[in-house]
């Protein structure tokens, strides 16, 4: 009996010595990779990390298989660490996918066990690996225009990084890419909500992508209306709300949102500006109105029935000419809080010159040789018009010379204007900014 007894000691003793052996292991693996995380920060040491790095993977492959330990939570954490480092230092997807799949596998399982976060260092190392992992191979589908396979990638990153802000926007830029506009909008979305730098940026591209891809104007008025609420004085949201309110048929509301803001904030540039460019729309909306005339009633016209012709046309460019008056108004109140204000200098320009244009159009196509009179006071009065656009057309050339914009309504003037000399200089200008 006491023989038995002895060699049943003995067996206890050598088992608690085998699960001792095998957690001393899992300790030095650990202890070996943290060596390897700070020798890998320097040059100098880099030869001793990857030598730390080669005995804590051997150490962490053993203890990983053994049934004392293969199931502890520090064995996981530790394994996707390692894992996930070693699918970082080769750039062949055959050679790193496999790492990195032991990884993510080892990952979720270290995050199961470990209740009581002992191992959160080693799985946020994890953690940050595999997210790099997918960022880098997101890039390279990226650049080389894979964007379905880019998407992907950084969609699995913003799998593992839930709140990183770069992976739910790096989403969104190559679901655009991919013309994949459901999850485009999907990320876009939940960019909304967190702290991110580009959010006016954001409010902007989630609302072209309602508007100009899904034809979605209530989403898209609905994303604007609440990116100006957020950042007020963004020129771009105010012309995209403008431009979605015109095409939803809601122009006037937001021109009342307009005049209601400029009440409460008088000398805010910015406004008057704004509330210039729906009228300058409006004014813009009327030419296109007359041009469908042009084409269908006044197309290769006889004489005889010009007055008929006139009498639908002569209504409409007055109400075109009302709007830009009012256009004009607002820009000259902008200007007046600051007269070196390029936009509302560009667009003053253009719509003191534009119904001077319309008048020597207008000369020139529906006025007979028989009313030669009328048709030189016509012309005298597209010249007048057009003088008093041309001191803010050269400010905005003056402003920003490089504007091709700014020189292409100067030329305009000197067209309407029959000074064809300035207007071949301005287009050789203008050649030279192409």
């Amino acid at each position: 009996m006491k023989i038995k007894f002895l060699i049943a000691g003995l067996f206890c003793v050598a088992s608690a010595s085998k699960v001792s052996a095998q957690k001393y292991l899992l300790t030095e693996a650990k202890e070996k990779f943290d060596k390897y995380l700070m020798l890998s920060k320097v040059q100098a040491t880099y030869a001793e990390a990857d030598k730390n790095l080669v005995e804590s993977r051997t150490a962490i492959d053993k203890v990983a298989v053994h049934e004392k330990t293969a199931q502890l939570p520090l064995t996981f954490a530790l394994k996707a660490a390692m894992y996930s480092t070693y699918a970082m230092r080769d750039t062949l997807e055959s050679k790193t996918l496999p790492l990195y799949t032991t990884a993510a596998e080892a990952l979720a399982k270290a995050k199961e066990l470990d209740a009581a976060g002992e191992n959160k260092a080693l799985i946020s190392e994890a953690t940050r690996n595999l997210a790099q992992y997918q960022l880098n191979k997101g890039v390279t589908a990226f650049q080389a225009k894979s964007f379905d396979a880019a998407f992907k990638a950084f969609d699995a990153y913003h799998q593992i990084s839930p709140n990183d802000t770069t992976a739910i926007y790096y989403s969104g830029l190559a679901a655009i890419a991919g013309k994949n506009v459901p999850a485009a909008i999907k990320s876009y979305t939940e960019l909304l909500p967190l702290d991110f730098s580009k959010k006016e940026t954001i409010y902007l591209d989630l609302s072209s992508l309602y508007f100009f891809d899904m034809k979605d104007t209530v989403n898209a008025l609905k994303t604007v209306t609440a990116g100006i609420e957020k950042f007020p004085s963004s020129g771009e949201l105010r012309k995209r709300e403008i431009e979605i309110s015109l095409q939803s048929g809601k122009a006037q509301e937001v021109l009342g949102k307009i005049e209601a803001a400029i009440a409460n904030d008088p000398k805010n540039k910015n406004l008057y500006y704004y509330a210039g460019l729906v009228y300058t729309t409006f004014g813009n909306n009327s030419s296109v109105e007359l041009d469908k005339l042009k084409e269908t009633a006044g197309k290769n016209l006889k004489e005889s029935l010009l007055p008929a012709f006139l009498a639908k046309f002569n209504p409409v460019q007055t109400k075109k000419q009302e709007y830009m008056t009012k256009a004009a108004d607002m820009y000259k109140k902008a200007l007046e809080l600051d007269p070196a204000y390029y936009e509302a200098n560009l667009n003053l320009g253009y719509a003191l010159l534009s119904p001077a244009i319309d008048s020597y159009n207008y000369a020139n196509n529906y006025l007979p040789p028989a009313k030669q009179k009328e048709y030189n006071a016509m012309l005298a009065k597209s010249t007048a018009q057009s003088d008093l656009a041309k001191p803010y057309l050269v400010k905005a050339t003056e402003l920003q010379p490089k504007n091709i914009d700014a020189w292409r309504n100067l030329k305009n003037y000197y067209l309407t204007t029959r000074n064809m000399a300035e207007a071949n200089k301005v287009q050789k200008t203008i050649d030279g900014l192409k």
